[in-house]
């Protein structure tokens, strides 16, 4: 957990907002982003006690961040020892120029180069899935995002969708990959989750199932913290939480009166 925290702050610039020990349930977390969990996206990163390897499967992308300057940025992570997988340069078949970076677990991670300055940089998520429009259909009705636009690559083979609940120049998205023919992916034990907010634990989970679509956790409180969640799964298995928004700012309030 060391280790990669200071990978995020060095390579990524990112800050350590809180720190979380629960030793009941044998897990210790770290959250990691550019600003207040309150107003920004950020990465939970969880270590189990005595578990010092995963398997990232074949499922995951990435992850995604946003900057104005990704031939800077990549130089800075060379000189931080970070580990760049694809160095800076357009992306193939377009213009945009993008790199990707490795942390200490293997993660990936995509420098996206754009003029505009976000507030919050941490801009995607990326998964493979194997039916695009099940896909598209399940993050519609069950997590109530929007389709933001679709890309088609042809010459490679594969289509995007992302998804989310606002502009994507402004909100993190959802990048879902269909590479064509690929019906499933192996999963490993590594990445999580995705979390969501929301006013009413109880009412998203009736919500979920009424429209269909399968709860992995009833809602209720989480042993050793409190907070109240609800858990669903994607077609291809990949995970949402809900957390109630009032328990959520409770724990953060806690967090700054300790700090």
């Amino acid at each position: 957990m060391d280790a990669t925290i200071d990978y995020y702050k060095k390579c990524f610039g990112m800050q350590l907002l809180r720190y979380r020990d629960i030793k009941e349930e044998k897990y210790t977390n770290a959250f990691l982003g550019y600003g207040n969990e309150r107003t920004h996206f950020v990465t939970e990163l969880t270590y189990n006690y005595g578990v010092d390897s995963y398997d990232l499967g074949e499922g995951f992308g990435h992850f995604g961040i946003q900057l104005p300057d990704v031939y800077k940025a990549v130089g800075d992570i060379k000189t931080a020892g970070g580990k760049v997988s694809r160095d800076a340069g357009p992306v193939k078949g377009g213009t945009t120029v993008i790199a990707f970076v490795e942390d200490p677990t293997g993660y990936k991670w995509e420098l996206i180069q754009k003029p505009e300055k976000r507030d919050d940089p941490m801009c995607q998520v990326m998964l493979r899935v194997g039916d695009l429009e099940k896909s598209i259909k399940y993050y519609k009705e069950a997590l109530g995002m929007q389709l933001l636009r679709t890309r088609e690559n042809p010459e490679y083979k594969y289509t995007l969708a992302f998804m989310g609940y606002g502009p994507e120049d402004s909100s993190p998205v959802m990048e879902l990959t269909y590479n064509w023919g690929k019906e499933s992916y192996t999963k490993g034990n590594a990445y999580g989750q995705i979390a969501v907010s929301t006013k009413d634990v109880y009412k998203t989970a009736e919500d979920i199932k009424a429209a269909g679509w399968e709860l992995t956790r009833e809602a209720g409180p989480v042993p050793g913290i409190g907070t109240k969640i609800c858990a669903t799964v994607d077609p291809d298995g990949w995970k949402t939480v809900f957390v109630d928004e009032e328990d959520f700012l409770k724990e953060l309030v806690e967090a700054e009166s300790q700090a």
